[in-house]
């Protein structure tokens, strides 16, 4: 009795140590897509900016600078500063004036044009637009920039809103980003996480200052069994440019320009989150509105000594000033140093009919993404919006940029 208890037990121990090969998972393809949506709100969002700039005679807070002039005159700064005045007193002071879209928002030639109905016409292009990255190209993940709220998003979906989920992160201004991601595509539900540290003031010397950057948003799925963490960013806008391009000037990010400056201490910030998410999660996705040309930069034949004004390494701390300032000079390299590496997804090409921007909207991967990409679909292509014929409110000047993602 003694034996036969023994020979069980060793076949129970036996049985309980074989190793039973796992299954062989079969690739998933995920459709990807990052679209900037040009101010989209809900209609009520609408109606408020509608009755401000109304009030204010769609006076401009910025500056006017006649041909020729590199910087407005002293008369062009107080009449911008006399609406923006106007604005703060219509909105009951700055911050509720900031969740408003400036009187510039729409871009039409007339305001007598910016109506409801023609916001309505908008909304149905975008609804059309995105449904068609949905239908037609099986997108699945979407992040959007230049977006006011969650329900703004719901509302573009159309359709389609009971199969996604979506998540937004909370600003103190109008736009801010948000992603919306179909219910399937994860085994888990999506974990969303606001970025704040991206959000740096415009102004760090003037601690009354309310306006700040766009934050950043990163969404977690799981695909095919393992996590991957997609970051969406809007980042500062007009510092664009390392070669001259038309009336834009070419800039590094220690330029002086005031713009540029505000870029120059995101970065940092950019660069500590990308390497906070590879540690935990390497298969990563960062996309959106770079407003920056790393194409660009990465055309560039830059040497580790040249990344940074004061010649330190790239892949080294990024030591920031007293106001948060750093001796970065290029975006892409200061990102991608190797710790970790990153890859853009180059852009195959772009439908007939897609207009607007070029160069600011990207999608990069980590490298433990770039390894299991077959190399003859690593690519990403522009699609175009849907605007019907003689629509006065364009639906974006963005054209959404998607890729397949092989995990």
């Amino acid at each position: 009795m003694k034996f036969r208890l023994s020979a069980l037990a060793l076949l129970s121990a036996t049985a309980g140590c074989t190793t039973v090969p796992p299954q062989a998972t079969q690739p998933v393809p995920l459709g990807v897509a990052s679209f900037n949506m040009a101010w989209a709100g809900t209609e009520a969002d609408f109606q408020a900016h509608l009755a401000l700039c109304t009030a204010v005679e769609w006076c401009d807070t910025r500056p006017r600078r006649n041909r020729g002039e590199s910087t407005p005159t002293p008369e062009a700064i107080a009449t911008a500063k006399r609406c923006e005045a106007a604005i703060d007193a219509f909105a009951g002071g700055a911050p509720q004036a900031m969740r408003i879209a400036p009187c510039n928002a729409y871009k039409s030639k007339n305001t007598a044009d910016v109506t409801l109905a023609n916001y309505q016409k908008k909304m149905a292009g975008l609804r059309a637009t995105i449904a068609s990255l949905i239908e037609k190209d099986g997108v699945q993940v979407i992040a959007f920039q230049e977006v006011k709220s969650d329900q703004a998003v719901r509302d573009v979906l159309g359709s389609h809103a009971a199969t996604f989920e979506v998540c937004f992160a909370p600003h103190n201004a109008f736009q801010t980003v948000a992603f919306a991601w179909n219910k399937a595509a994860t085994q888990k539900p999506g974990q969303c996480a606001s970025r704040t540290e991206l959000a740096v003031s415009d102004d760090p010397t003037n601690p009354a200052n309310l306006r700040t950057v766009r934050p950043g948003l990163a969404l977690e799925l799981t695909v095919n069994g393992q996590p991957v963490t997609f970051m969406n960013v809007h980042l500062k806008a007009s510092c664009a440019n390392l070669k001259p391009n038309g009336p834009f000037q070419p800039r590094k990010l220690d330029d002086a320009d005031a713009a540029c400056r505000v870029l120059n201490r995101q970065v940092p910030a950019l660069e500590d989150w990308i390497e906070s998410v590879g540690a935990k999660s390497p298969r990563f996705v960062l996309l959106g509105d770079f407003n920056r040309r790393i194409d660009e930069e990465a055309a560039e034949a830059v040497p580790p000594s040249q990344v940074r004004s004061d010649g330190s390494d790239p892949a080294g701390p990024n030591k920031k000033d007293a106001l948060g300032y750093v001796t970065t000079r290029y975006l892409w390299q200061e990102i991608s140093d190797g710790s970790p590496t990153l890859f853009q997804v180059p852009l195959s090409g772009a439908d007939s009919g897609c207009k607007g921007f070029t160069g600011l909207d990207h999608i990069v991967v980590s490298q433990a993404l770039r390894s299991v990409q077959p190399d003859a679909t690593f690519g990403s292509r522009k699609v175009p919006v849907v605007n019907a014929p003689g629509q006065l409110i364009e639906t974006s000047d963005h054209c959404p940029r998607i890729m397949t993602l092989t995990l």
